[in-house]
């Protein structure tokens, strides 16, 4: 059965999943980047976007996870750009240029409707305006008997979290404050939910922590 996995969702020690402050400049918040530096240099991150050769170890090991088996992607709007509202800038296609890296359908979720975008290297951008369960049958359905990924951001993984559709969740414990941002857990009764901690472990940039839905 296809399952929804979340895959190398980076927070800080206190709790934040993005910086203050997100904008065009700042599409993680400010300060945001640091939660991500654990994965930066793995040979995972070098060949999805055209870089060097790249480390191995525990922190490519989970960042290679995240991208075996997907099929399709879900992710929140502000995953896929800043502006808001209706789209009135048809031009604005992603933060990652003309070939993203996901390569499969990507389903966005949205309250106003645009018609889908082809990318290169096999990304398919489909905007969602029913609901994050209209979203992710949508996304199983293009998967096939491959899995789909939550990508984010925050808001949308906690609604796929308090819904109990999420099956697996790898966090990235990055060793830094931000004070303030977008957080990620709380008020989230994860036992109540039925998620346990199946996995842990450590690299000197990050800790890995796997939850499974029991």
């Amino acid at each position: 059965m296809t399952k929804l996995r979340i895959h190398g969702f980076s927070v800080s020690l206190d709790g934040y999943a993005a910086g203050p402050g997100q904008d065009l400049d700042h599409p993680l918040g400010v300060g945001g980047t640091q939660l991500h530096e654990w994965v930066y240099p793995t040979r995972t991150f070098q060949a999805m976007f055209g870089g060097g050769d790249g480390t191995i170890g525990i922190d490519n090991d989970f960042a290679a996870r995240g991208i075996e088996g997907i099929g399709a992607w879900i992710l929140g709007r502000n995953m896929f750009g800043p502006p808001r509202g209706p789209w009135t800038d048809d031009q604005w296609k992603g933060w990652w240029g003309d070939n993203p890296p996901y390569h499969t359908p990507v389903f966005v979720l949205t309250h106003h409707t645009r018609p889908p975008i082809e990318m290169a290297g096999g990304t398919i951008f489909h905007f969602t305006t029913d609901g994050i369960h209209a979203a992710l049958q949508r996304a199983q359905q293009a998967a096939g008997a491959l899995d789909v990924r939550l990508g984010g951001g925050p808001a949308t993984i906690r609604q796929y979290l308090e819904a109990g559709l999420v099956d697996t969740m790898h966090l990235a414990i990055s060793p830094v404050l931000l004070g303030s941002g977008e957080s990620l857990l709380a008020d989230l009764d994860l036992v109540r939910l039925g998620y346990r901690c199946s996995e842990h472990t450590s690299s000197a940039a990050a800790m890995h922590v796997v939850l499974t839905k029991s």
